[in-house]
């Protein structure tokens, strides 16, 4: 099945699904026992083949990947991203070069079944990676000339100006005010170490496979943080309540009920925000919330919740594009967050350099492994709070 089969086939379920609703709604009833359990069957199959969607593209972009990392070539007219893939290569065997896994050979669980003889080894069996995409909306500012990032903030505007005659002296103003915002990089690390005989016979390109995976555990260190870290030590979250971030004044639980999210309080949520931030601005739920939400109707009759209907569409939600998370809070009970509207250009990422590579030679050779030490430094934070709404329960 083809991926405009399978978005098809999403848009089908939903319908149907749908189709349930409607017959209740008509009615002027709740749906039975036996209607909601078949809804709920219905909405798990749409929500299994979307993540079956997401897999097949994640595995075709990495048979790409693969394909370009295992051509054979020489250093020589290579293009420059086949140069790094091989330098990499060399770093991880003899040291010259960046990143890595505690990968024994000879024992399976940690390692021995990417040096096993079978003929599926040269695919690598894992779950399903967790989304992250605060990084790809949020502002993301690099620091090269120090450790640290202050930003001038305006903490008030200027009062409103008087109406005066021609002659009489303006009014001065005691309002205006100025504050200063500061981002203090702070680290993120892993060790990681390689079997020596498994970086030579691997019969994956295991460079690949840790830097992927190391990658993958940096961002989600990070996504996670950007959603719920204290500020202390970590990046400040969204879903923190804090005067240096988002405060409680731009929490929305008016409409909604102690245990479940509604219409009335999307779009109170929705409306909390100007117009100006509006136009770029995102949801984001766990995909406990989604199903809830994919229930509800507005005042005419139409339902909140819009499916994408072609490849890479993502579901809109009030006419807003909704993004998943497993960081999302995802306990329904009174006064506790369950998603939010963000303008994440607001959102400030400050970094130092990336993730830099520290190679282990010699601490590990008693135990014929290389050690790879990743870090990088970071910090993020709302800097607009106005520009974020919280959704709460009652």
């Amino acid at each position: 099945m083809d991926f405009r089969e399978m978005l098809g086939e999403r848009a089908t379920l939903i319908a149907e699904a749908r189709k349930i609703l409607d017959a209740a709604e008509a009615e002027k009833r709740d749906m039975s026992a036996d209607e909601r359990v078949q809804y709920d069957k219905i909405f798990e199959k749409a929500r299994v083949l979307g993540d079956k969607i997401q897999r097949e593209q994640e595995i075709r972009e990495e048979e790409r990947r693969m394909a370009v990392t295992m051509r054979p070539s020489s250093y020589e007219g290579e293009n420059p991203e086949e140069r790094k893939i091989k330098a990499f290569r060399n770093f991880l065997v003899n040291g010259n070069a960046a990143e890595y896994r505690a990968l024994a050979n000879d024992s399976d669980a940690a390692g021995g079944y990417l040096h096993a003889a079978e003929q599926f080894v040269a695919q690598l069996i894992k779950g399903l990676d967790n989304q992250v995409f605060v990084r790809g909306f949020a502002t993301i500012l690099p620091l090269t000339e120090s450790d640290s990032l202050g930003a001038p903030s305006l903490t008030a505007d200027p009062s409103d100006p008087t109406w005066t005659t021609e002659i009489a002296a303006p009014s001065e103003d005691s309002t205006m005010a100025f504050g200063r915002r500061s981002l203090q990089p702070e680290q993120l690390s892993k060790l990681i170490k390689v079997s020596m005989k498994l970086l030579r016979t691997s019969a994956l390109p295991v460079e690949t496979l840790v830097a992927d995976r190391l990658a993958y555990k940096f961002a989600i260190a990070q996504e996670n943080a950007f959603l719920n870290g204290s500020g202390d030590g970590q990046p400040l979250g969204i879903f923190t309540a804090d005067a240096n971030g988002i405060n409680t004044d731009r929490d929305v639980s008016t409409g909604n009920t102690d245990s479940a999210v509604t219409a009335d309080g999307l779009i109170n949520a929705k409306y909390a925000l100007k117009a100006q931030y509006r136009k770029a601005c995102r949801w984001i739920f766990h995909r406990d919330a989604v199903k809830m939400i994919s229930k509800l109707k507005d005042g005419e009759g139409q339902y909140l919740w819009r499916p994408g209907i072609t490849v890479g569409e993502p579901d809109m939600l009030l006419g807003h594009p909704v993004d998943e998370s497993e960081y999302v809070p995802n306990t329904f009970t009174t006064a506790l967050y369950v998603g939010a509207l963000c303008n994440w250009s607001n959102y400030w990422i400050a970094e130092l350099q990336g993730v830099e590579i520290q190679r282990l030679s010699e601490l590990y050779a008693a135990t014929s492994q290389i050690g790879f030490i990743g870090r990088m430094y970071a910090d993020g934070a709302p800097v607009i709070a106005e520009s974020f709404v919280r959704v709460k329960l009652g």
